[in-house]
């Protein structure tokens, strides 16, 4: 109930004032005409009525112009005082309202001049032209009481008003804040997704073609090693098959519920399983390990096998050789992957596709760097350094 109250009142401000005004002017109305301690009301009561509904009537403006409002309803209760009325509550409730109204809705200084303004006349005005030998208490002291309460009760209502508004906006500021946040972290997961498929999917794709291609070749001259081929094809499409699924899989996840356990990362650890399948495809690999091996946070070693994925995939596809070498290197707080080729570039140039964009993007999110370009004595090379410790926020946000 006390909802709807105040939504039908906040839609209908005319009315509410028109309201108030009627009523201070009912309250004001009688004032005109009582007796106070005994005292007679002045013998033109009639002026007072006439003060009292003009300060009334100006409150129907009070929202648009609280200063002019509050001066007229000063001069409207200066001239009662001096006429020789007793200045009550009664009659000074209009003057109170605007005063109340001036401090809500303006500056703290606007506030201070007018309500020092206005205790000034109208003090002043009781003093001369208030009956003779009222005591001060009822003349002076009782309206400045009663102007300084409605001043100090808006100021009040404007300070919680504007507590409200601060509180509000530093809401809708979080709010904001945790949607981005939340945007950014999509965002950065597709990414991730992203890179994770192009690199299951170019490096299979291409070991398959490899493969299929030279099984078509010897499947007449060479049946056997056909048959091998076209095993080995199968475990190839087979393994591209279950990656793929694993990555697609992390789309469908909601929350922290896993239906099925999925499948650790890959990492150096599945080198020589990646070189083998490599080697069915008719490309020898040489792993070439320097310094000591030590364990790689997870972040660091699913790059450090993309990188290496990445790089034997673009040879297979763009080199033309039968060979490439693979380096790791170990120091005391980086690891320095080579992968180089002897071959000469066919088809597409190593350096123009997205693998190698994808694979800089992996090294730079640890805080590594990447390398790429043709050797000076011919073929291609790729070399990247991760911090074997990055820090904890690079190796949260890493693919």
């Amino acid at each position: 109930m006390i909802t709807t109250w105040q939504r039908y009142l906040s839609r209908h401000p005319r009315g509410v004032d028109t309201a108030v005004a009627l009523v201070l002017f009912l309250v004001a109305f009688p004032g005109s005409f009582a007796d106070v301690d005994h005292l007679a009301a002045p013998a033109h009561r009639w002026l007072g009525v006439l003060l009292a509904g003009i300060s009334c009537t100006a409150l129907l403006w009070h929202r648009s112009r609280p200063r002019t409002i509050t001066a007229l309803a000063v001069l409207c209760a200066t001239a009662m005082a001096l006429a020789g009325y007793v200045m009550t509550v009664l009659l000074l409730a209009p003057l109170m309202a605007a005063l109340y109204s001036l401090a809500a809705r303006t500056d703290r200084t606007t506030t201070r001049n007018l309500t020092l303004a206005a205790v000034v006349l109208v003090a002043g005005a009781c003093v001369i032209g208030g009956p003779a030998g009222e005591s001060l208490a009822l003349m002076v002291i009782g309206p400045i009481a009663y102007l300084l309460l409605p001043a100090a009760l808006g100021s009040t209502a404007r300070f919680r008003a504007a507590y409200l508004d601060s509180v509000r906006a530093r809401a809708e500021h979080a709010e904001r804040t945790r949607e981005e946040e939340a945007r950014h972290r999509v965002a950065e997961e597709r990414m991730r997704i992203a890179r994770e498929l192009h690199d299951v999917s170019a490096h299979h794709l291409a070991l398959a073609n490899a493969q299929a291609t030279t099984a078509a070749l010897l499947i007449r001259s060479h049946p056997e090693q056909a048959e091998k081929l076209v095993t080995a094809l199968g475990e190839t499409t087979g393994t591209a098959l279950r990656e793929m699924k694993a990555t697609v899989g992390l789309l469908r996840q909601q929350g922290d519920t896993r239906d099925d356990p999925l499948q650790p990362a890959p990492g150096l650890a599945r080198l020589p399983s990646l070189l083998d399948t490599h080697a069915a495809a008719g490309l020898t690999v040489t792993l070439t390990t320097h310094g000591e091996s030590r364990p790689l946070t997870p972040g660091v070693d699913l790059t450090a096998y993309r990188i290496v994925q990445e790089a034997l995939t673009n040879i297979a596809k763009h080199a033309r050789t039968s060979t490439a070498d693979v380096t790791l290197t170990y120091t005391h707080d980086r690891l320095t992957i080579s992968v180089t080729d002897h071959g000469t570039a066919t088809g597409t140039a190593p350096g123009t596709g997205y693998g190698l964009i994808g694979m800089r993007e992996r090294a730079l999110s640890l805080g590594g760097t990447l390398h790429a370009g043709p050797r000076p004595t011919g073929g291609f090379e790729v070399t990247a350094e991760l911090p074997l410790h990055p820090s904890p926020s690079r190796e949260d946000s890493a693919p």
